[in-house]
């Protein structure tokens, strides 16, 4: 069989073989990643400004993650840790409870993606209430399983044809100053709160458009919570891991949720997730009530270890605190510049610009996808995100350099200029 190079050769093998309803944002087809660099089949270099979707926060390929994927991989690749359980899950999960929010005792489940981590947050939170209905938030993203696909709220391409959906869930406005007394007068009209067992919440919503709520919005939304016995999920999947300058976004607001859902940059690219909560409610769940065939898989296991080891020798978290700030000075200049620049949304290395046309400050969709277009032919990957496609967002790893960053931004400004 001849060998496929090109990125051509390989996109015409896939129209033959992959769905598609599984589609991609590029069609670079990637042959190695090293930091902030992906490199293609055919030797061309791009900067990283999407990090597999907020994954790579230690930068692709980092030397202690590889080495610690090679060694786990000589000695066992699988054994389910619901037969033959091993040492790296039980240390992630001390890990883990540690450098979560709360100081109280907390434990660990493992399961495999984003989806699932919040889909076993809600079963706990069901389990342990002995309550049915789950409250989420307009513009939030929670994942495609049934579950987690009729929490999200945004329809296409997440739900459109693929109803109908889960029952018990309620959908409220997010983020206003009035927010969380909003939620009494839901309770009225809505769902009794006595039915309630959860409140879900990204604490900056990712793929709704980076949404940020103002100070002291979970602080009062948690605490009508806990009025009426009802748990607060913080979804992490997205902004945890320093993303946001601190281990967790919830921080910010100095809250302690009952549950937190963690994923994507927890293990550099390996299929990893875990929900971390109080003990008392965690362990409410009968035994092997948890759990699958995967879970807590032990070269994920391995790889979160060495990106745990990492973000305490390399200082992650001071690294992304700097490139929130060299992101965000060079944002507010091209706010003042072009107009098609609205807001500038997030918090710390997790920025979005939000592009908009006219006196009406109209979202602009077409012209956010022409920017991804311009920059990917130029050598630079940005996602476009929000419920109207007009949020370009930056989920750059945290090592990206200098250089790096400044040609990255050199070919932005350009494309802004060009729309």
């Amino acid at each position: 069989m001849t060998a496929i190079q090109t990125n051509k050769e390989l996109q015409e093998l896939r129209r033959n073989v992959i769905s598609d309803g599984c589609a991609s944002t590029t069609t670079c087809y990637v042959e190695s990643a090293q930091g902030a660099i992906i490199r293609d089949t055919q030797g061309r270099e791009y900067i990283d400004f999407a990090g597999g979707i907020a994954v790579m926060n230690v930068g692709h390929s980092h030397p202690k993650v590889v080495a610690a994927i090679k060694d786990q991989a000589e000695k066992f690749t699988h054994t389910c840790f619901m037969v033959a359980p091993y040492d790296s899950a039980v240390k992630l999960a001390e890990k883990l409870c540690a450098v979560t929010p709360g100081d109280f005792p907390k434990k660990a489940l493992f399961i495999n993606s984003g989806a699932e981590a919040v889909e076993n947050a809600v079963k706990i939170a069901r389990y342990h209430t002995k309550r049915p209905a789950i409250i989420v938030f307009e513009n939030g993203y929670h994942g495609r399983t049934l579950l987690t696909m009729t929490m999200t709220s945004k329809v296409k391409p997440y739900k459109f044809g693929f109803g109908p959906f889960a029952p018990e869930v309620y959908r409220m406005p997010f983020g206003d100053v009035a927010g969380p007394e909003k939620l009494r007068d839901f309770f009225i009209k809505q769902v009794n709160p006595e039915n309630v067992a959860a409140v879900v919440a990204e604490p900056i919503q990712g793929e709704g458009g980076f949404i940020t709520p103002p100070p002291n919005y979970f602080q009062e939304l948690v605490k009508i919570c806990h009025e009426h016995g009802i748990l607060f999920i913080a979804d992490e999947i997205q902004t945890g891991m320093g993303r946001t300058g601190k281990m967790f976004a919830i921080e910010h607001w100095n809250v302690a949720p009952d549950l937190i859902t963690v994923a994507k940059s927890m293990a550099a690219g390996m299929p990893l997730s875990a929900v971390v909560g109080r003990q008392e409610i965690m362990d409410s769940v009968h035994p092997f009530g948890l759990g699958g065939t995967y879970v807590a898989n032990p070269l994920a296991c391995r790889a979160a270890l060495a990106v745990l080891e990492i973000f305490e020798e390399e200082n992650m978290l001071a690294k992304s605190v700097a490139l929130g700030a060299k992101l965000k000075a060079r944002f507010e200049k091209w706010q003042s510049r072009f107009e098609i620049v609205g807001e500038i949304r997030g918090i710390g290395a997790m920025l979005g610009l939000e592009l908009v046309t006219g006196t009406n400050k109209t979202p602009a969709a077409d012209e956010a996808k022409q920017l991804a277009g311009y920059c990917f032919e130029n050598g630079l990957i940005i996602l476009v995100c929000g419920c109207y496609n007009n949020i370009v967002r930056v989920l750059a790893p945290f090592v990206i350099t200098d250089e790096q960053l400044e040609k990255a931004f050199g070919i932005m400004e350009t494309g802004l200029a060009r729309i």
